[in-house]
């Protein structure tokens, strides 16, 4: 059934949305089955629908926070505030080097749109403008645009709409057009679709959200988009077949013998302009399919790696990491073991941990794992980590440092530890909750690598906090402390300088929470009071109904608390 043809005001970019999401969930498979660049791992569709399903999720959040009267004479938010919503909904929804470029192209679009925020609705102009920023934005995004890709699609819907005449609907008709002869020209622009017969999956995905956008201003749907390779050759797509399918490819590589990386990491970053020009040069040099999109403090982060700790770890370096994601691309289900690859033979592995406590040591053994003890004042050597990776007796190690100041000691470790055989994987843990986290959802009959990935994972998302007190007088983030205060640090820097544990621990961990957590650990040493725990677990109960708390016993351990936030 034909929509009545709308403005471009909020009410239609609700229903654009809504329109994306139903096309893109109609298309979602074949757009899988046609997915070959830059990694054949048939996913694209679902990707697409899931940053958009997270856009127009933001866009019903805001339509339900008006009530009537709220905002402007009918009671609807403005198309500022809704173009916002959806640009950020998509942002941290984004899934996958698809997702992630179409999460820029709609930010790309907002900063047109909501640059007048009492504006009611836009006109021809402001969409056409709105698209070519849109284009341009996601093109700067990637480390390395290709051609053929979705980014010419996007650059074509574009360059359309220069010369369109008439209302928005007419603008976004043209885009659809000249993102639909883009797209049939896709195999003709990279090597990898001409050969699989496809045309490019993200590409194919844009079309049906502008398409979407076509029914929303117009009030009639426009023809279907031409299907995979009839679009180039005047047949029916092929769907490739993943066991002869192109292998991976990285943006630079389109040959059909080339690699391409293990991994594909991507996570929420909240770090300064300043630290993401950084964070793009050395994730740069770790890898390919680098996307970084977002901007004013929050950023989306994609990248294709051999190792998903060090890319994680950059992000930490840079700022605040959060939903981190790590997908082994070769990882083998059921089916493909099934299909003439039989499953590899298990290996002897084991977890080597320095631990700041009797306590923490003890629950670390007790979950299998061979531990360094690291006193107050006394880090452990490089030769103690190798000699308990030797005393594991296991031909891979997994190592967790615990401690910011001890990388460096690990990684000598590890590469001492390698000269004799041995395979390590130093996962960047900076406080023992991390440690914890790890530990937690280690495996020892997963694959090495899938392994090594779920632990990076679980530790990344983990927040740490401490509370411990000064030993002398110095500076900090948080001012200057005297001898005897109590702090509380974040991440390793002080946020707060009080002079009671329980009520310094309370600020420390409300802070935390502040963000959002599901799981709250905390670590007490023996000279802690005990009752900071019992009021910190009341704390929970009482204001974060569905986070839960664990306890450990730390026993000695230099910190009066250690606390860690999944």
């Amino acid at each position: 059934m034909a929509q009545v043809p709308q403005p471009l005001d909020a009410r239609a970019v609700r229903t654009w949305c809504s329109l994306a999401l139903q096309a893109l969930g109609r298309a979602r498979e074949e757009i899988d089955a046609i997915n070959v660049y830059p990694v054949a791992d048939g996913d694209t569709g679902t990707n697409l629908y899931l940053t958009v399903e997270s856009a127009a999720a933001a866009v019903e959040a805001v339509f339900a926070g008006y009530e009537t009267g709220a905002a402007g004479s009918d009671g609807r938010p403005a198309l500022a505030d809704t173009v916002r919503a959806m640009a950020h909904g998509a942002l941290i929804g984004a899934r996958g080097n698809s997702g992630t470029i179409l999460a820029q192209l709609l930010r790309g679009m907002a900063q047109v749109l909501a640059a007048d925020g009492e504006t009611a609705h836009a006109d021809a102009r402001g969409l056409r403008l709105a698209l070519r920023q849109a284009a341009d934005s996601a093109r700067q995004a990637v480390a390395h645009p290709v051609e053929g890709t979705v980014l010419s699609v996007a650059s074509a819907a574009a360059d359309a709409v220069t010369g369109a005449e008439g209302d928005c609907g007419g603008v976004a008709r043209a885009a659809y057009e000249g993102a639909r002869a883009a797209l049939a020209a896709t195999p003709g622009q990279l090597a990898v679709l001409e050969r699989a017969g496809v045309v490019d999956a993200g590409g194919r995905g844009l079309v049906a959200v502008l398409a979407a956008l076509v029914e929303t201003l117009t009030g009639e749907a426009p023809r279907a988009a031409v299907e995979a390779s009839a679009a180039a050759s005047g047949g029916h797509a092929r769907v490739p077949d993943p066991r002869t399918a192109v292998p991976r490819q990285g943006p630079g590589d389109c040959s059909a013998d080339g690699g391409g990386p293990a991994y594909e990491v991507i996570y929420l970053l909240e770090a300064d302009d300043a630290a993401v020009a950084r964070l793009r040069e050395r994730l740069d040099a770790l890898g390919d399919s680098l996307v970084v999109v977002g901007g004013d403090g929050l950023w989306n982060v994609h990248v294709h790696v051999d190792d998903a700790g060090a890319a994680v770890e950059a992000g930490i370096e840079a700022g605040r990491p959060h939903r981190i994601r790590i997908t082994h691309f070769g990882a083998e289900d059921a089916h493909t073991a099934g299909a003439g690859r039989p499953p590899r033979e298990p290996v002897q592995r084991a977890v080597v941990a320095v631990v700041p406590g009797e306590g923490l040591a003890g629950l670390y053994q007790e979950a299998g794992a061979t531990t360094v003890l690291a006193r107050p004042g006394e880090p452990p050597a490089s030769g103690e980590l190798v000699e308990a990776v030797r005393r594991a007796h296991a031909r891979e190690v997994v190592l967790l440092p615990n401690d910011t100041d001890l990388r460096h000691t690990a990684a000598a470790a590890a590469e001492q530890a390698r000269t004799e055989g041995v395979r390590v994987a130093l996962i960047p843990t900076r406080s023992a909750v991390q440690g914890i986290a790890a530990l937690a959802v280690h495996e020892p009959e997963r694959r090495f690598d899938e392994d090594v990935v779920a632990m990076t994972s679980a530790a990344g998302a983990t927040r740490y906090a401490e509370v411990t007190v000064a030993a002398e007088r110095s500076w900090t983030m948080a001012g200057i402390c005297q001898a005897g205060d109590v702090l509380g640090l974040i991440d390793g820097d002080v946020v707060v300088i009080g002079s009671e544990v329980t009520a310094t621990a309370e600020t420390v961990l409300t802070r935390m929470l502040a963000a959002g957590g599901e799981l709250v650990t905390l670590v007490l040493a023996d000279e802690a009071p005990e009752a900071v725990v019992e009021h910190l677990e009341a704390r929970v109960r009482e204001s974060y109904l569905a986070v839960d708390t664990v306890v450990y016993r730390g026993g000695r351990q230099g910190p009066l608390l250690l606390i860690g936030v999944e």
